[in-house]
């Protein structure tokens, strides 16, 4: 454990020290919010909440990339140093799975800076968006079925639950309502990435007890980067994760979930994401419907 809260402070610091020019390189190549547009998960405009937060005008997004890129190099670095033994499809889908929904993220970013329509994905609707986090997320599902042999799920008081080919669709759905999740939770300063932290810190100690170095390593060097992008997104936040960096962590969070064998776990500890998805749907419902 004490190594593990190593890597954590280096992570920090790293993270820390490259973020203030980090934030000037966005500025220059423009990388930051034209204005306050911002869409429910149901794609409809949210007046009131761009009314109150009309100062973020201009403020740089992508603090995911530097993020992405500071705990691959880490994690990478560490695996090689410490001699550290992996499974090497484990160690294959955090980084498949970190990296791919971080570029699906920048994606979404760069279109909101070429299109006006933000309906459209590069030509492709919402609904195609969907389906490629839906088709990642099955390939790592599948991956952890048949690569890695998970098909349990743990339920505390009655043990393990054998859920056999069930697990593949399940373990996706678990992935994108959490992407999607966390994805609607940054909006806020500090929010996304002051929740994302209490979560890491809770599963860092889990991974720390399983004895599963590889992974305690990942969420070791997450949890510094977070904390140390934290002190930038508190209000008034000088820098956002963007797309790029909510997908991919939120992607990443239920991918720990699930490699740690605490798939019930992950629900409470990242309740507050699945209550603020239950909140906005009972609003759009609520003004569709009730007029109100």
């Amino acid at each position: 454990m004490a190594q593990l809260l190593g890597f954590t402070l280096l992570s920090a610091l790293i993270t820390g020290i490259l973020l203030i020019p980090f934030i000037d390189f966005l500025y220059k190549v423009k990388l930051r919010r034209r204005d306050q547009t911002t869409k429910d998960f149901l794609n409809n405009n949210t007046p009131v909440f761009d009314k109150y937060n009309s100062w973020k005008v201009g403020t740089p997004f992508g603090g995911g990339i530097l993020i992405i890129i500071v705990v691959t190099t880490l994690t990478l670095w560490a695996y090689g140093m410490f001699n550290v033994k992996i499974n090497p499809w484990e160690v294959f889908l955090i980084f498949f799975t970190f990296i791919s929904f971080g570029l699906l993220g920048l994606y979404d970013d760069i279109k909101k800076l070429v299109h006006k329509d933000s309906s459209l994905f590069f030509g492709l609707r919402l609904r195609h968006k969907f389906l490629i986090q839906l088709g990642l997320a099955l390939f790592i599902s599948t991956i952890l079925y048949y690569q890695l042999g998970y098909s349990f799920l743990f339920i505390r008081g009655f043990g393990l639950a054998s859920m056999g080919f069930l697990f593949i669709p399940f373990a996706a759905l678990v992935i994108v309502s959490f992407t999607n999740a966390y994805n609607i939770t940054d909006g806020l300063d500090g929010l996304a990435s002051g929740l994302f932290l209490i979560a890491l810190l809770a599963f860092l100690s889990i991974s720390s007890t399983q004895l599963d170095f590889s992974l305690g390593i990942f969420i070791a060097f997450l949890t510094g980067s977070v904390a140390a992008f934290l002190y930038f997104n508190i209000y008034k936040a000088r820098i956002w994760l963007g797309d790029v960096g909510s997908l991919s962590l939120g992607a990443s969070l239920a991918l720990i979930g699930l490699l740690s064998g605490k798939t019930i776990a992950l629900v409470v500890i990242g309740g507050v994401f699945i209550l603020e998805v239950g909140s906005s749907l009972i609003q759009v419902l609520g003004k569709k419907f009730l007029k109100r």
